[in-house]
């Protein structure tokens, strides 16, 4: 364990992201707003995309701005994906709840529109936004965390190597209704191994010619894990 006497980060702040898939952009509403929108599928759909999200139906693109306006002040930095092959917009995701001082802070407020899920790009945001926290800012701890009843956000975070805390029951009411909260982490000391895996991932070799991966991430983690032990 490192070192903590002298230990300072920052908090994290607006920052552009590129990978070989995917851009991550600061969220700017004339710039982001209307092409976000439609990536998560306009009043017909964002609403079932983001159902556990912790703040009302959204009718209009107004609604989306205003919450993400909202929750700015209390560290929210969210991050717009674009395509690079297309240009196009293809979701979000947030740095949330920082605490510089203890090196912590949580990806959340996560949606992947339609283009993006199930795609390298999904999983080139995580390991770019992970890769800032740890080798850009120092960051000793990187947190997920989900209502419980998310089944799909939880096996996500398993398969980006998060490792489960644990559920604090009746963590808080959202829409009116309880949640009960399900806690991932990564840290520090894990980081190089998990870089190594989404990087083995991400590289051009574990595609194919029509783009679909020939090894699956949580099967590269396990070898290059007892390659390191």
């Amino acid at each position: 364990m490192r070192d903590l006497t002298n230990y300072k980060v920052s908090a994290p702040g607006p920052v552009t992201l590129t990978g070989r898939f995917v851009t991550l952009e600061p969220y700017d509403r004339d710039t982001h707003l209307a092409g976000l929108w439609e990536a998560l599928g306009g009043a017909g759909a964002i609403n079932e995309l983001l159902k556990y999200f912790p703040s009302e139906d959204y009718h209009q693109p107004e609604d989306l701005d205003r919450w993400l306006q909202s929750v700015r002040p209390s560290g929210y930095v969210t991050l717009i994906a674009r395509e690079n092959a297309s240009g196009k917009i293809v979701g979000m995701a947030s740095y949330m709840r920082p605490d510089p001082k203890n090196g912590v802070v949580e990806v959340g407020s996560v949606a992947h529109g339609a283009a993006m899920k199930r795609s390298p790009m999904a999983t080139e945001l995580h390991y770019l936004m992970a890769r800032h926290v740890f080798d850009d800012l120092g960051y000793r701890r990187y947190e997920w965390k989900c209502h419980n009843e998310n089944e799909a956000s939880k096996t996500t975070a398993r398969r980006y190597g998060f490792t489960f805390e644990g559920v604090f029951r009746q963590h808080v009411i959202s829409r009116g209704r309880n949640r009960d909260t399900a806690w991932f982490s990564m840290i520090d000391s894990e980081w190089p191994l998990l870089k190594a895996a989404f990087e083995a991932w991400l590289a051009p070799e574990n595609f194919d010619g029509e783009g679909r991966q020939k090894r699956r991430l949580e099967e590269i983690r396990a070898e290059i894990k007892k390659e390191m032990a």
